[in-house]
């Protein structure tokens, strides 16, 4: 059974988003801070498969639990609520390791829909073990796509499950124009409710990640109006 966490500080809301992810066969944890969110992830030893966090709350809000369970683990998938629609909230909650968000109010179908995107992903990355397996070299770039695991000249790169998933789609496609939308089903899936700026967000983190010069990157290039060509660099 997949375990999710959540972390709401309003109960209403709290109570009606652990029902229906119970009555939909996920085993929750929910507490009502962001202090106990850390906590309650601490004790269960990282065992969770998604957490969902509410941006603002008293004491420890939803980016400083993200930020703190994103260095926790690469693998736990996050989703961000939000009551506010402003792009700012969005930016800032895939920037500090955020896997999606959702604006209040929302409907549990698209809650659940997200939760289920986000927990299948991570099987995804359970079910592979480290093995020689088939490579993919691009520069000083190397992927294995069945320990998943990026090397930039010899080192790993330290991707959660989203930006893994980005870059493998990438090396399968080098130099060639990926627009957007292409890259949003690829990775989000075919019924994703949100936004392609998910899409820019994540490229700008993976570029902190694996470029010499961030804001002038080689190996991920933008195709303005379009989308992202990936190049060797060479």
């Amino acid at each position: 059974m997949k375990r999710v966490l959540v972390c709401e500080d309003e109960d209403s809301i709290r109570e009606f988003v652990v029902l229906n992810l119970k009555r939909s066969g996920y085993d929750v944890v929910d507490v009502n801070c962001g202090e106990d969110a850390v906590k309650a992830f601490d004790e269960a030893g990282g065992d969770f498969d998604a957490a969902l966090l509410d941006i603002m709350m008293p004491g420890m809000d939803g980016f400083a639990v993200c930020k703190i369970l994103r260095e926790k683990s690469a693998k736990i998938g996050i989703i961000m609520l939000s009551a506010k629609s402003q792009e700012m909230d969005k930016v800032s909650s895939l920037m500090m390791g955020a896997d999606d968000y959702i604006t209040k109010p929302f409907s549990i179908s698209e809650l659940v829909a997200r939760v289920d995107a986000i927990c299948r992903r991570v099987s995804l990355m359970d079910s592979t073990k480290p093995d020689k397996g088939e490579e993919i070299t691009s520069g000083p770039f190397v992927i294995n796509l069945k320990s998943r695991v990026l090397l930039k000249n010899g080192k790993p790169v330290d991707l959660t499950q989203v930006e893994y998933q980005i870059m493998e789609f990438f090396l399968k496609n080098q130099n060639t124009a990926l627009d957007r939308m292409t890259i949003l089903k690829q990775i989000w899936g075919e019924n994703y409710y949100g936004e392609e700026k998910i899409v820019d967000v994540n490229i700008r983190r993976i570029r902190m990640k694996i470029e010499d010069e961030p804001s002038n990157p080689k190996y991920i290039i933008t195709i303005w109006g379009y989308g992202y060509k990936w190049s060797s660099g060479e």
